[in-house]
């Protein structure tokens, strides 16, 4: 009985995968172009996220302890 609880459950999620790329539904069109900009920008375009959105992370290592600095607004409870 649990294997066929789990066979559905997996065909149920393998049949959620997106199989054509997006396209706007229809009746709708995709949003006007940016000012200045002469061309609207494609699907794949708009789903690009700016280097502001996702920033790279930074993973530095600290190699000794440094003393914290003041901080103004490390106030206690009141």
């Amino acid at each position: 009985m649990r294997t066929l609880i789990g066979l559905g459950m997996v065909l149920t999620l393998a049949a959620c995968g997106t199989v054509a790329p997006l396209a706007p539904t229809e009746g709708t069109s995709l949003p006007p172009a940016p000012y200045g900009a002469t061309e609207k920008p494609a699907t794949d375009e708009l789903l690009e996220l700016d280097a502001l959105a996702a920033p790279e992370r930074s993973v530095e290592l600290r190699r000794r302890s440094e003393e914290r600095g003041d901080d103004p607004f490390d106030l206690p409870p009141e």
